[in-house]
């Protein structure tokens, strides 16, 4: 027993210690790489809180590996990936706006405003599908997508900043012992979606979690406590739910749905490109979107997919107030609460403990 024992105690001591030697190996251009020495699939932290979901789904050609990690950590606040060097992965996932710009719409290179705006990042690889409509599988397409489309303006010019990427010694040092050849268009994102599922939260980073995961009474005021309550008796937790504070799915509750026929963002609808007019299934999906986490949320104002509430207060009184009555509104889950002024304030005071206080992403040194 005390053999075996002795046994594990080294080969992760060893692991450890080579992945550390592996990721300080490719350090480039005389400047240190910083090391990442937790995010294997053996080691990848899992936060109590998260223990009773379903495991990240981590794809089979795309392993996690502390180099690899370490080199999205550095792609994703890398602004030589946008057309004009102007705007990174990290422009529109903010740590101090909750991961998101704070603005509400994205913003492209030469401050083009984009359709919608940028969701949280927050425990993302947990996620099954991406962007507010979900058209995206996994992080690895929509890291893609959104470095050609609009977000850093690539399309038509990929080849031009990968070769860029590999004319930078430190950054092709890496791609060569990570991926056994030079950066292209698709491990340049494998490597940024690897960085992206270690973005997790849900364990002590936030007074919520501190009180309902760590056991901490004292971590939360009791008009948290009755904030939680009130946030039940809704039913508001019937789509933010959960530890991940999301159902994933899509609903309609009437943002944008005034708008006129030509504007409409029509949301999940357009994603389903195969659905007839005639199926129920388009009037279930038109003016539907992805349920936001709220882990962060008091930060990440203005809100909805048009960042159209400007306050935290204004969304809170949409969303009781049952949305925003148009015909397709999910109306099944979506019911008005009757709820007082003390317990709106209450409500409140509970999504504000969502706050993280220790996030996670921060800027490495670049090649």
């Amino acid at each position: 027993m005390r053999f075996a024992i002795w046994q594990r105690w080294m080969t992760k001591t060893l692991f450890v210690c080579f992945a550390a030697f592996a990721v300080f190996a490719v350090a480039c251009d005389n400047k240190p790489v910083e090391p990442v020495s937790t995010y294997t699939p053996e080691l990848l932290p899992i936060p109590a809180g998260l223990e009773k979901l379903e495991p990240m789904a981590i794809p089979s050609g795309n392993p996690m590996t502390p180099e690899k990690v370490a080199l999205g950590r550095q792609l994703f606040f890398d602004a030589r990936l946008s057309v004009d060097g102007s705007r990174s992965c990290y422009s529109c996932h903010v740590c101090e706006k909750g991961l998101t710009d704070g603005l509400p719409k994205a913003i492209g290179p030469g401050n083009k405003t984009l359709a919608r705006s940028s969701p949280t990042l927050w425990n993302i690889g947990y996620h099954k599908e991406y962007y507010w409509d979900g058209r995206s599988k996994s992080l690895e397409a929509q890291a893609k997508a959104a470095w050609q489309g609009g977000n850093m303006g690539a399309k038509d010019h990929e080849a031009e900043i990968v070769g860029k990427i590999n004319a930078v010694a430190g950054y092709k040092a890496q791609f060569t012992k990570v991926f056994g050849k030079e950066a292209d268009q698709d491990n340049i994102f494998q490597a940024i979606a690897a960085y992206e599922r270690t973005i997790i939260n849900g364990n002590d980073e936030t007074p919520f979690d501190r009180w309902q995961v760590k056991g901490d009474q004292s971590a939360v005021s009791d008009q948290v406590k009755r904030g939680y309550e009130v946030f039940k008796s809704a039913n508001c937790n019937k789509c933010h739910d959960g530890h991940l504070f999301t159902d994933q799915q899509f609903h309609n509750v009437g943002i944008g749905m005034d708008a006129p026929e030509d504007k409409l963002d029509k949301g999940r609808v357009a994603a389903l490109k195969d659905l007839k007019d005639d199926d129920p299934e388009k009037l279930k999906w038109t003016g539907a979107f992805k349920t936001p986490t709220l882990r962060d949320v008091a930060k990440s104002a203005p809100y909805f997919h048009d960042g159209s509430a400007a306050t935290l207060e204004e969304a809170v009184e949409i969303m009781t107030g049952g949305g925003k009555p148009n015909k397709f509104l999910d109306k099944a889950n979506l019911k008005k609460a009757n709820l007082t002024p003390a317990q709106k304030e209450d409500l409140i005071a509970f999504l504000k403990s969502l706050s993280t206080d220790k996030c996670n992403v921060t800027e490495p040194k670049l090649p």
